[in-house]
This record gives C-alpha cells, sequence and structure tokens, in this order.
C-alpha cells in the first residue's frame, strides 16, 4: 500500500483522483487544494508520494511545480507525480535536475487508461520514473542544440525518450520491433555519448535524460 498525498486546486478532481486510487489500493493521507499546504502535509504526514496539479492558487501559474521543485529539495525521500494538462520545461527540467529518481510528470488529457496511471504512481514511489513522451519531446526540443545529445542517432533519440519513460529493455525491444540485444546496444552506445560511466548511486537511464536536459 502506497501512502499518496493529492495537490489539486479542482475539487471534483481532487475527490474523484482519491477514490480511484483508494480503490486501487493505495492509502490517501492528504488532498489539498494549494501549493502552500504541501509543506506542512510533507512535515506531518511524510507520504510516500506526492500527486501534484501545476497551476494552483493564488495566480493559477506555476505554483504547484514550484512547489513539487522545493519539496524535492526538502524532502527528497518523497516522490513526486505532477499530473496536469500544461507542460512548464523550466520548472520540469529543474524537478528532474536534482534526484530524478522517484519523479514523474503525466498529462491529464493523454492519461486514458487509470491502471496507467496506477502503475505510475506505483513506479514513482519505488523510486522509478514516469515520464509523458509528450513531455519528454518538449524538454528535449527545448535544449536540442546541445552538444552531447547532438552526437545521438534518429534512433537513439527514440530509444532515449522510451527508456524515460521507464520502458524495460524488453519492452523498448518490443516497442521497436528489434532485439534485446540491439536495444542493449543503443543504450550503450547513448551512454557512452554522454559521457556516464557506470555508477552506483543513481540510474543511468535517468542520469541519460537528466544529462541532456542540463548540459
Amino acid at each position: 500500500m502506497t501512502r499518496l498525498a493529492i495537490a489539486e486546486d479542482n475539487a471534483i478532481l481532487r475527490d474523484g483522483l482519491t477514490q480511484l486510487l483508494v480503490e486501487r489500493g493505495h492509502d490517501v493521507v492528504a488532498k489539498v487544494g494549494s501549493a502552500d499546504e504541501m509543506r506542512d502535509i510533507a512535515e506531518a504526514l511524510s507520504p510516500e508520494v506526492f500527486v501534484v496539479d501545476i497551476r494552483m492558487p493564488p495566480t493559477f501559474t506555476d505554483e504547484g511545480l514550484v512547489a513539487a521543485v522545493s519539496l524535492r529539495r526538502s524532502h527528497p525521500q518523497i516522490g513526486v507525480l505532477v499530473f496536469s494538462q500544461w507542460v512548464e520545461t523550466r520548472y520540469a527540467a529543474e524537478l528532474l535536475a536534482g534526484n530524478p529518481e522517484g519523479v514523474g510528470y503525466l498529462l491529464k488529457d493523454r492519461v486514458a487508461d487509470i491502471a496507467e496511471f496506477d502503475a505510475a504512481v506505483r513506479r514513482v514511489a519505488a523510486g522509478g520514473t514516469a515520464l509523458d513522451p509528450e513531455v519528454v519531446r518538449q524538454l528535449m526540443g527545448s535544449r536540442r542544440g546541445a552538444d552531447a545529445l547532438d552526437r545521438l542517432t534518429a534512433r537513439e533519440h527514440e530509444v532515449l525518450g522510451l527508456m524515460a519513460e521507464g520502458h524495460s529493455n524488453s519492452a523498448l525491444a518490443d516497442h521497436l520491433s528489434i532485439s534485446e540485444r540491439a536495444v542493449e546496444k543503443h543504450i550503450g552506445s547513448i551512454f557512452t555519448k554522454l559521457d556516464l560511466p557506470p555508477s552506483a548511486a543513481h540510474h543511468r537511464r535517468v542520469l541519460a535524460v537528466v544529462t541532456y536536459l542540463n548540459s
């Protein structure tokens, strides 16, 4: 059972999301309507994952995402799953740049399957990542001039985007209709071109995306 907190200003969506998550075995320990309440909930209840909207009171611009970045700095053990209609590349890149483990960013209009959302929540709670392909596309497009990423082939860019979504090597092979050995070769090439040596501290699959965003 995953302990969750929800930060969403729309009361109907907040309650509906709570019900759906509870039905799937999660424990929703708090649900709030503003970014200002997130820090107090983190301090008092220590949820495993915070599901956060971007545009919240008082200005309805980027309060939720700014609060999520701050939360990850002060409570890195808490996973953050941004769930929004919007892609804010500046703060999304910052959210991934510190400690990319346990971070997700999904778009409301593109989540058609509740099971998919549930899987993303569990992945983030376990320290993985869950990034919508459109989020990855916009983040990568905003840094297209990066020298390191310019070394990648079109296929390697495609593999990198799928890696960021959290796909395993076997899932990548199925999606691209190639062998797992071919997938391994593409991933090895990506790591080499992005200068990512083996590391016990971080997941290189995520660091590959972060390197791109920080380059």
